[in-house]
């Protein structure tokens, strides 16, 4: 099978002419050289390399002399559909926080910056164009420092947050220092700080939770100490921060504390942080404190800097009355006190409470003529549901020394022990021998992935999405410095899973995938589909879910799809019209398992691409 190129300029397309690819051990092997020599550009390198490959046919991707049913080769070509680029004006395009349609919403309680995704007649069927010049981020760790311009290019923020050190342009490259709006000395010297006082450096803490994250340093910088942030922050004046954040090879999502719940499960996060993130924290009678208690796991930390916090000295810098930031602070220690959160910590401007472990030690939060408790018996069922200002009850224990919910081993341990949820019967229908048995599965089908593209786990792909994770066994099964998976658990998955990924040390979201993901385009660069057309069957268009992939993908992306043969067929019917070169695997225990891998690499092409031909939607 001849793999051919569909790049932005004339290197490109003259080196790609000369690639006659048989198989995609082959393909990989060129793709990895072709991006780190030429970012994403074909050279004399990449040639070179194929010369000296020695590529072969897998013997097994004759599938189709197994079972019944057209090859796509068959199907005529006008029955297939070919997806032309979008106007160049979608090329940052995010369908559920699409800036004019945010702006005909409420803005009490932010519920304009929420998702709102497009009805049916204004969704579109167009592939989002990367943006002239793109290249191909540069790879961790450099990236957490250097982002390429062209990839990115607003300089808004090397201007409003010139002071902060938050990001500084320098021809052709941004340039994050690491600094923050309250650590412009740098986020590893206040990571230190709060080092001092909470056990980060032992795997105690391995999940945190940063709300209104700005560009994610403080992410970036604690993926060095084995710590895994989900950075949030809403699509608003500050452009493209999650996009930076993104880019930079860090987890972040576009959210906003808001009117809804966070799509994360209760017991979630080790650790949660707001630095300076302008949250008010003491309104609406306590609600979005009552959503990070929710979030976070008994025993967990939360920590606040900046205002109100040491007000006495800072009321003048931050333009503010003494009264006003007094009356804010006193609001914020009377609702820990009702959540019992004990603070643990105050200097400076960096405050720190921690979570208690049961609801044993804490009375008070059990007395509902002071707290209002909750009412849902299910405090992970959240997506688009109402955010409230009442207080999520711990899971019972037998001792006042017991963790509610079950305690955790440090991490890395945690990562394949037995999660408290399973190991409880919290999960209906998932015994612990089940467990086991999974994570065997996935180290096995992993095991296959690498013989299909040896640059799995070698630093080529960074940002990894799983679209029907499960457990998180794909993920336990790569885990690696070199990357980190967003574990996707879809809404209408008949087991709601997430919890035990984040028990496992793993991080991940809610998401139904009829909608816009909430992020930008070309942010993940492999994606894993394992399942998620037969379980999205009849309830939206495939065409929809695999547009949403292609938005999401990066040029010269790869996805590896895992279904039954019969829908995977379907897919690769429609991804032929995508721009992506596509190759059907066999199962790993051969021809005669119905269950198919499809593996796809997206093409690198940009906006003004010759024989581009762009659609008015």
């Amino acid at each position: 099978m001849a793999i051919k190129g569909n790049a932005a300029d004339s290197r490109t397309r003259s080196s790609v002419s000369v690639f006659i690819v048989i198989g995609l051990c082959c393909f990989f092997y060129v793709l990895g050289a072709w991006q780190k020599s030429g970012f994403g550009k074909g050279d004399s390198i990449a040639v070179e390399i194929t010369k000296q490959t020695d590529c072969t046919v897998l013997s097994n991707l004759n599938f189709e002399t197994h079972h019944s049913g057209a090859s796509s080769d068959d199907i005529p070509d006008s029955k297939v559909q070919t997806f032309e680029p979008c106007h160049e004006r979608y090329r940052d395009y995010t369908p559920c926080q699409d800036q004019r349609r945010a702006m005909t919403f409420p803005r009490e309680n932010m519920n304009y910056r929420e998702r709102h995704c497009p009805p049916d007649e204004e969704k579109l069927y167009c592939l989002i164009p990367a943006p002239k010049g793109y290249v191909a981020p540069f790879s961790w760790p450099k990236s957490r420092d250097y982002v390429p311009y062209a990839n990115v290019p607003y300089k808004s923020l090397t201007v409003e947050k010139a002071v902060q050190n938050w990001v500084q342009y320098e021809g052709n490259v941004f340039r994050f220092p690491g600094g923050g709006t309250q650590f412009p000395q740098g986020a590893d010297r206040y990571i230190d700080q709060l080092a001092s006082v909470i056990p980060i450096a032992n795997g105690t803490v391995r999940t945190a939770l940063d709300t209104g994250c700005g560009v994610a340093s403080w992410g970036a910088y604690l993926l060095k100490r084995n710590v895994l942030a989900v950075s949030f922050a809403p699509r608003d004046s500050h452009e493209a921060q999650v996009q930076f954040a993104l880019e930079r090879g860090v987890p972040a999502v576009i959210g906003v504390l808001g009117t809804i719940q966070l799509p994360y499960p209760s017991r979630a996060f080790d650790m949660a942080h707001c630095s300076r993130c302008l949250i008010p924290w003491g309104s609406n009678d306590g609600m979005y404190m009552m959503e990070v208690d929710r979030v976070l796991r008994p025993g967990g930390y939360w920590v606040l800097s900046g205002p109100p916090i040491n007000w006495k000295s800072n009321f003048q810098a931050w333009q503010r009355t003494k009264e006003d930031l007094e009356q804010e602070q006193n609001k914020i220690e009377e609702i820990a006190a009702l959540l019992c959160w004990e603070k643990i910590s105050e200097k400076g401007e960096i405050a720190i409470w921690r979570k208690r472990i049961n609801a044993d030690s804490c009375p008070v939060r059990q007395d509902e003529s002071r707290a209002r408790i909750c009412e849902s018996r299910n405090a992970d069922d959240v997506w688009y549901k109402k955010m409230e200002a009442c207080v999520t009850p711990y899971p019972e224990v037998s001792s006042s020394e017991e963790v509610a919910g079950g305690q955790l081993k440090t991490f890395p341990d945690r990562l394949n022990d037995v999660p408290p949820r399973i190991a409880s019967g919290s999960v209906p229908g998932i015994s612990v021998e089940a467990y086991h048995e999974d994570n065997r599965l996935w180290k096995k089908h992993v095991k296959a992935y690498k013989k299909i593209n040896k640059y799995l786990d070698t630093g080529r792909y960074r940002n990894i999405m799983d679209m029907n994770a499960g457990l998180g066994s794909f993920a336990a099964a790569i885990e690696s410095p070199k990357l980190w998976v967003m574990n996707v658990v879809p809404t209408i998955a008949e087991k709601s899973m997430l919890g035990v990924v984040y028990e496992r040390g793993l991080i991940g979201i809610y998401h139904d995938w009829c909608e816009g993901f909430s992020t930008y385009p070309r942010t993940y660069d492999l994606i894993h589909a394992n399942g998620v057309f037969s379980l999205y069957k009849d309830k939206c268009k495939m065409e929809d879910i695999l547009l949403e992939m292609d938005r999401l993908l990066r040029p010269e992306g790869a996805v590896f799809f895992r279904d039954e043969v019969d829908v995977l067929m379907k897919v690769k019917r429609i991804v032929s019209g995508m721009r992506w070169n596509i190759k059907m695997v066999d199962h790993e225990d051969g021809p005669l398992v119905p269950e198919k891998i499809l593996v796809a690499v997206k093409q690198y092409w940009v906006i003004g691409s010759a024989g581009n031909r762009t659609t008015d939607e």
